[in-house]
């Protein structure tokens, strides 16, 4: 089965100068297969997809099977690799991977990843902005994964940070945008684009991240371990799409009671 992307390509993400037609950007982890993982990529429309560098043999010679082959040989040709530092518990790692990155893809984009605590994969802020200030200083263009704290993205901003990306909920758990009051202050004091990392379990739950503002979701887990992928990240794809078209829109007032629709009076008269 083939699914076309989302055609709606008026209303790019800007990210540090550069345009992007999706607004959901995709990783690449759990799939049961890379061919899988292939397919779902392409029927998400996305144009940035993120990989762990742990997962990527950076000596690599030959194009592999869709079973055991490396995961960069199946990522669609025209993607936008962003390598990202999963694993990484401190400045020094995180620091030391984006550089092996660097070395073998020639990419300056780094999701910096800093989760020191294995139960909740929560990012350490201290670290985070530790390592996103060498970075910056480095000349890597840095999209940090973070905690819904506005103090803290004001500071990685500050730092030369490109995105500030706050997570919805614990990586992986599919519980939906538990940070949503945070992650609306932090898109009301944003100057560089707020992607909504992590915890998005279904599509409706992108669409309320963009309904709030957000420029951008970063879906991985709730597609790759769906029953099926390509559906899957077909219908985030179109989410994304419906929740940015609903805030440009802008939502009516809310109200505390009833507002007829159509008249209820006088339409009975001569």
């Amino acid at each position: 089965m083939t699914l076309e992307p989302p055609s709606d390509r008026g209303d790019p993400l800007v990210i540090a100068g550069r345009a992007y037609a999706s607004r959901l950007l995709v990783g690449t982890g759990k799939f049961r297969s890379h061919a899988v993982m292939r397919d779902a990529l392409l029927a998400s429309g996305a144009d940035i997809v993120t990989v762990a560098l742990r997962r990527v043999d950076l000596d690599r010679q030959a194009i592999g099977s869709a079973q055991s082959g490396d995961v960069l040989d199946f990522v669609p040709p025209g993607m936008t690799l962003l390598p990202n530092t999963s694993g990484a518990v401190d400045a020094d790692e995180a620091v030391r991977l984006a550089r092996l990155g660097r070395a073998a893809t020639g990419a300056d984009l780094v999701k910096l990843e800093v989760t020191p605590d294995p139960r909740t994969l929560a990012p350490d802020p201290i670290e985070t902005l530790k390592a996103a200030e060498r970075l910056v200083a480095e000349g890597f263009t840095v999209l940090p994964y973070c905690s819904a704290d506005p103090v803290l993205c004001r500071h990685l901003e500050e730092a030369g940070c490109a995105t500030v990306m706050p997570l919805g909920a614990w990586i992986g758990s599919n519980r939906g945008l538990r940070t949503r009051d945070a992650i609306e202050v932090i898109v009301e004091q944003a100057h560089v684009p707020v992607v909504v990392d992590a915890g998005l379990g279904v599509p409706s739950d992108a669409a309320e991240a963009m309904e709030i503002g957000a420029d951008a979701v970063l879906v991985n887990s709730a597609i790759a371990v769906a029953s099926d992928p390509i559906r899957m990240a077909r219908a985030f794809a179109l989410a994304t799409e419906a929740g940015r078209l609903g805030h440009l829109a802008g939502r009516g007032a809310v109200l505390d009671t009833a507002d007829a629709s159509s008249p209820l009076t006088g339409f009975l008269s001569p």
